[in-house]
């Protein structure tokens, strides 16, 4: 149907090129002469038989994504050009509204197909080309779905679009087979043009579409017929008058139409079979070799402490705040100051980025991101790079950064990270009255990152938390997971700032560093006659081991003064501690995909 209106056929009612006739010829078209010439005026076929029998995977899930389009959708350019095509039976895009003013934004607006009519009968038929058949048009009213959809494609230092809803219609009027049944889309009208181009007959071309039913249907041709392989075909075979035939291994019966000989193996299992991977494994085959895995059956432990994913900010205006680290037994992070230091086991180290999954963001303190060069994103199995659709379960990178201190490159991590399509550029926290370099404000802004400033400081002209966590949360930021440094850690557990703290889940390893580190401490309180107490204490605490590492999870109480505090102490139940080690089959779980190549990512 390449220039048709959904839901219309081009038929020729005098010349049917599905059946076979005497003189068929074995020749494939591009032997014949001109056919190289005559296939220059039309646009060749992007796909192939093979992407029907190797589709990608769960193809059907994610046309049903880019059907529903519930939330705000980020794919990398490759995978909208390669997604969005299974779906262009459902969008038609109205209008394009050009770019911004640097040129990196250009913007669609998109509708649902049924939102207009197909085909307004005119008093007098335009006459058509002579050899051009008839087309048979069906009048189809419009205005039966009003969904929108506004289309960014991004291109600077990734490449990136953005998909989200326009409008008051949040879902359509009708489901995606109702689609499918009124018009096909063009990866499927591609895989049967390009086969008709390589010398085979329509109804050949149907046959053998139709053999895989399953994988048929998860790409959109439930409804499929041989009409639509015809009109995929026919402005090419108007100009290309060689004779076609069937596939090698089939035959026209009378009466049945093109079907399978005896003892020949279906083309659809051929194609699978001829694979250099097998299927079940060439996902894998495709995952960055520090891809890290981490169990379903560890996860509960850690969901009680972790963001709902529908999780909203709260009265406040705050979003939800995990405090999470790795220390060692004498509560260091590092070996000194500046100097980065690993503590976290492979199997901790899988854990933490499981609940970097579950943050809209990370956040860290300059002097971390100056120590460490950290990049900031998850390498989970099923993230975006590894695994994942566009930058889905990826956190966006934070850094508390008030006089402008660190110094972005297209050579630092985080930035690298962006290049690769595996995590997301930086937003960088920064009090006013700082001269930064316009150059260093273009290039975070060129790999998708921005500065945000703040003017709300505290007694001691430090940027206050609450400013900087409601910040966050009107740029759409639910879910912060902040993982240090020892400055940012400590005001945070201290008495001022801990009641903004939703949960904390640390990470013990079995080592002492010493002194003259950097430590997790806040500082010490006292009671009304001055005598010293403990400065905090969780509650409703978990204990697991990971490893040789042992997690705890807990969250602060919500009591102020030594009163409050020691009533909360000699109330609370005590709960036993447990260290075990989660196995299967008598091995640990905790297993990456590959050896982690880069034991230094935070």
């Amino acid at each position: 149907m390449s220039d048709n209106e959904p839901g219309e056929e081009d038929v020729n009612p005098e010349v049917d090129e599905s059946l076979p006739h005497e003189g068929h010829s074995e020749h494939n078209h591009a032997d014949q002469p001109g056919a190289a010439e005559t296939a220059s005026h039309f646009k060749l076929p992007s796909r192939t038989i093979k992407d029907l029998f190797n589709p990608p995977r769960n193809i059907a899930a994610i046309r049903q994504l880019l059907f529903e389009v519930n939330d705000k959708i980020e794919l990398h350019t490759h995978e909208f050009d390669l997604y969005f095509p299974y779906v262009d039976n459902v969008w038609v895009r109205q209008h394009r509204a050009g770019s911004d003013k640097t040129g990196r934004y250009k913007t669609d607006y998109y509708a649902c197909r049924l939102q207009r009519p197909t085909y307004t009968p005119k008093a007098v038929d335009k006459p058509r080309p002579e050899g051009t058949p008839t087309r048979k048009k069906q009048i189809r009213e419009g205005g039966k779905c009003h969904m929108k959809l506004k289309v960014v494609r991004y291109e600077g230092g990734y490449q990136g679009v953005t998909i989200a809803q326009l409008g008051d219609k949040t879902e359509h009027m009708h489901d995606l087979d109702t689609m499918d049944r009124i018009k096909r889309s063009t990866v499927l009208m591609d895989i049967a043009r390009s086969e008709v181009m390589n010398g085979y007959m329509p109804a050949s071309v149907y046959t053998v579409m139709s053999e895989d039913e399953a994988k048929l249907a998860a790409s959109g041709g439930r409804h499929l017929k041989r009409e639509d392989v015809r009109n995929a075909s026919q402005a090419w075979r108007q100009q290309h008058k060689g004779e076609l035939r069937v596939h090698e291994g089939y035959r026209y019966d009378h009466g049945n139409g093109i079907v399978r000989q005896n003892n020949t193996v279906p083309l659809a299992q051929a194609v699978t079979d001829a694979q250099a991977v097998d299927p079940s494994l060439a996902y894998y085959a495709t995952l960055p070799p520090n891809t890290l895995s981490f169990p379903e059956e560890c996860r509960p432990f850690l969901e009680p402490y972790l963001p709902r994913p529908d999780a909203i900010v709260n009265e406040d205006g705050l979003p939800h705040v995990t405090l999470t680290y790795a220390t060692s037994m004498d509560s260091g992070l590092s070996l000194a100051p500046g100097i980065q230091t690993i503590l976290s086991g492979p199997q901790s180290k899988a854990m933490t980025h499981y609940i970097r999954s579950r943050h809209d963001a990370i956040l860290v303190g300059v002097r971390t991101a100056l120590a460490d060069d950290p990049a900031l994103n998850c390498r989970l199995e099923g993230a975006g790079g590894y695994g994942g659709l566009g930058w889905e379960k990826q956190p966006r990178p934070v850094v508390i950064d008030p006089a402008g201190r660190w110094l972005l490159t297209p050579q630092t991590r985080v930035i690298r990270t962006v290049s690769e399509g595996k995590g997301k550029a930086p937003w960088i926290i920064m009090a006013p009255g700082f001269a930064i370099d316009p150059n260093r404000v273009e290039m975070l802004r060129y790999y998708g990152g921005k500065h945000l400033g703040l003017t709300d400081y505290d007694k001691r002209w430090r940027l206050r938390w609450e400013a900087i966590l409601k910040a966050l949360a009107a740029e759409g930021i639910r879910s912060v997971m902040i993982e240090g440094g020892g400055m940012v850690l400590n005001e945070l557990l201290s008495a001022q700032h801990s009641h903004l703290v939703s949960s904390v889940i640390v990470t013990v390893a079995p080592t002492y560093l010493g002194r003259g580190g950097v430590v997790v401490s806040p500082d010490p309180k006292h009671d009304e006659f001055g005598r010293p107490m403990p400065a905090l204490r969780f509650r409703d605490i978990r204990w697991q081991s990971f490893g040789e590492d042992a997690v705890m999870c807990g969250r602060i109480p919500a009591v102020e003064g030594a009163a409050g505090l020691q009533s909360t102490i000699q109330s609370a139940t005590p709960r036993p501690i447990s260290f075990f080690n989660s196995t299967v089959d008598g091995q640990n779980s905790f297993q990456s995909r590959a050896p982690v190549s880069e034991p230094t990512d935070p």
